[in-house]
């Protein structure tokens, strides 16, 4: 089933749907279309699509550490997509965890490049979600920064 974006700002949708094909493909084993859909993510404009994937994460991450997040609890986190996926790179991985957190170092190591940013990003939002659906994650996402940029 293909998810209908409409309600989505226009930039948004494209993201949306590339993101969902991605973790889809992730989930079914699918290396064709974890490519074509990782693909079209590093195409689209890389700071909204980091922004949108890297507050998907977040969220995913509070809602499973309500009381808090540790260290532990992202080393935990890094080791189950590693273990879980064997498509995960466990750099990229990391870096998209520090992304997500808003502790990355700016002036250290080089971004990743754009399609290891968007397929690692798929990797660790399927293993996030943990079986449920994309979809309410990224619309609270999307909801989430709505709401911060209207409020700076």
């Amino acid at each position: 089933m293909t998810e209908s974006w409409r309600h989505l700002p226009a930039p948004a949708r494209p993201i949306a749907a590339a993101a969902t094909a991605a973790v889809d493909a992730v989930r079914a084993g699918d290396a064709a279309e974890l490519d074509d859909a990782t693909d079209r993510l590093a195409g689209l404009d890389p700071a909204q699509t980091g922004l949108i994937l890297g507050t998907v994460v977040r969220l995913l991450l509070e809602d499973g550490h309500p009381d808090g997040l540790t260290a532990d609890d992202v080393r935990a986190a890094l080791a189950s997509c590693v273990r879980s996926w064997p498509a995960a790179d466990p750099q990229v991985v990391l870096w998209l965890l520090a992304g997500a957190l808003g502790v990355l170092d700016e002036d250290g190591a080089p971004a990743p490049k754009p399609d290891a940013l968007a397929r690692q990003s798929a990797v660790l939002i399927a293993d996030l979600l943990s079986g449920r659906p994309a979809a309410p994650w990224l619309t609270a996402a999307l909801a989430e920064i709505e709401r911060t940029q209207l409020n700076d």
